[in-house]
């Protein structure tokens, strides 16, 4: 047998995910030395003396903002994700927010909580309060949705099913979600158009440069007077400040978000969750299964599926003899790399390369095993990052 795969494991992962690790190849815990792999949920690594062994992180999750990607792109590291895995958590809690904010629900529970007095006393109270509640029906209603990821999408379908219109947004939609979308989602040109005609409009963008603070002062003001904001993608892509002023001159009706802040206790018309969104049994152990079987394919066969910083490169194997190699998206690199392949004498059967921003990637089958100097030598290949010699082996 080969040597043994070591993946530390940062947080409780969902033990439905630990078992894809087959015994004894791979060794799994939470006190491993010098780990191949780790395995992550919500634990901070930025301060995290990352081992040099370390050839992949995956994150039993969606964001990726508690790992250092830009110090592991340096090292020619890939960060695995479970982007979509969670999708459908997610979209079910975004229903239950525009539930809670059109039926005045989480005021209405409070009201009858502080009730006095016996049955028919509380009662009366709840029949002379209830009009202080009276919502609205999500049935017409109109939905603008900006993001149509795995989320956005199936929020979409929902509020279709739901009877409502539905107004899309997103710039950078890839043909496969293109193709999943509803002919039924109406597509907006801008933001700001999305944003005027929405009663209801919910967030389902990652946490970048461009999506900080997106939702500010300017575009609460264009949102459509009595509107409810969602936001159960990252807290920073909303200002605070900016919907609490719009909450307090009525132009917003509601607020309802996934991530707590001090200046939103107490507030009026402010639903915030503690972090639910992915927090059910389906969803980890969703999100462990499929991270668990990338960084497999990623440790066993060099394959890239699912990672924030690396393009995706999978390629079937018809040689024994594979080399993975991670390099800076530089000029002539696989020029150099066959060079040198050719130089000692060894066959390319295969070879993919792939290149997204500032990485790049490279897999190569070859005929026969590449010797131990010949790796050496496409490792001091200036721009090359990290080589790995995958010769095939079974693992179960």
């Amino acid at each position: 047998m080969a040597s043994q795969y070591r993946i530390l494991t940062l947080n409780k992962i969902s033990a439905l995910g630990l078992k894809r690790f087959p015994a004894p190849a791979y060794l799994v815990g939470n006190d491993i030395a010098e780990p191949d792999a780790i395995l992550v949920r919500s634990q901070a690594m930025h301060d995290m003396d990352i081992p040099a062994s370390v050839k992949a992180i995956a994150r039993a999750g969606a964001g990726t903002n508690n790992i250092p990607v830009t110090k592991m792109n340096a090292r020619g590291v890939p960060v695995f994700n479970a982007a979509g895995a969670n999708a459908n958590a997610v979209k079910e809690l975004v229903v239950a927010g525009m539930l809670l904010a059109a039926r005045n629900i989480a005021p209405a529970l409070q009201f009858t909580a502080g009730l006095q007095g016996d049955d028919a006393a509380q009662q009366k109270l709840a029949e002379d309060g209830k009009k202080n509640f009276a919502g609205i029906e999500l049935k017409g209603r109109t939905l603008g949705i900006i993001g149509l990821g795995a989320v956005g999408r199936l929020v979409a379908e929902a509020a279709l099913a739901l009877g409502m219109r539905v107004y899309g947004y997103d710039p950078g939609i890839t043909v496969e979600a293109a193709w999943g979308l509803s002919a039924q989602v109406k597509k907006a040109n801008s933001i700001e158009e999305l944003l005027k005609d929405g009663d209801f409009v919910t967030l389902h963008v990652p946490l970048l440069d461009a999506t900080r603070g997106l939702i500010n002062a300017q575009r609460v003001q264009q949102m459509k007077p009595g509107s409810v904001l969602l936001n159960f993608s990252r807290d920073t892509i909303v200002d605070n400040d900016a919907v609490l002023e719009g909450l307090a001159s009525k132009h917003l009706r509601g607020y309802v978000c996934d991530f707590p802040a001090r200046k939103l206790q107490g507030q009026d018309n402010v639903v915030a969750l503690p972090h639910l969104g992915a927090s059910t049994e389906e969803a980890e152990e969703n999100c462990a299964v499929m991270v668990v079987d990338r960084l497999r394919d990623y440790l066993e066969h060099g394959n890239l599926a699912n990672t924030v910083n690396f393009p995706t490169v999978t390629m079937p194997r018809e040689s024994s003899f594979r080399l993975a190699i991670s390099n800076s998206n530089v000029p002539n690199m696989l020029g150099q790399i066959s060079t040198k392949l050719a130089q000692a004498g060894i066959n390319i059967h295969n070879m993919m390369n792939k290149s997204r921003g500032e990485m790049a990637y490279t897999l190569v089958d070859t005929d026969s095993a590449p010797p131990a100097a010949l790796i050496a030598q496409i490792a001091a290949i200036p721009g090359v990052l990290m080589v790995r010699d995958l010769p095939l082996v079974e693992t179960i």
